[in-house]
């Protein structure tokens, strides 16, 4: 897991969510155990030598069971901005799991700005991907952002 680098409580909640739900994924844990997991062992912890920034806790519940609990919706928002021929099984975990994140925050946050959500996501993605996945992510959240959010 990559350290946080910037000092906001909402960032380091955003990392830590896509690490859940990509757990969550993986492993199937329940919902309830892995956000205990992650309030007592990672989020706000030294991990090999390196510290995590505190995070907002009532944030990052937020954004795993919300997404965990609308993955269906996410999904077919998600694969509407994919290019054609291209589906969520093509995508890997950690793609998924922060597409499916920032797609919540879009849908259900309307108290975070569409412009802060993708730039946090894209912030978020260069901790598992290299450049050119980050300006996807960029992409297809502004195409996800201008269907949900059209004002």
């Amino acid at each position: 897991m990559p350290p946080v680098t910037s000092n906001s409580s909402r960032s380091a909640a955003r990392l830590g969510a896509v690490q859940a739900l990509y757990q969550h994924e993986m492993q199937g844990d329940a919902l309830p155990r892995l956000l205990h997991e992650f309030h007592n062992h990672r989020l706000g912890q030294e991990i090999e030598g390196a510290e995590y920034a505190e995070a907002d806790t009532a944030f990052f519940d937020d954004v795993v069971t919300g997404t965990a609990a609308r993955q269906a919706e996410l999904d077919a928002l998600i694969t509407g901005a994919l290019a054609t021929g291209w589906a969520m099984d093509r995508l890997d975990r950690p793609m998924r799991a922060l597409l499916r994140a920032a797609t919540y925050e879009l849908v259900a946050r309307p108290d975070v700005a569409a412009a802060t959500v993708i730039d946090e996501y894209v912030e978020v993605s260069h901790a598992f991907h290299a450049e050119k996945e980050a300006k996807f992510v960029n992409g297809l959240l502004d195409t996800v952002a201008r269907q949900v959010r059209p004002a």
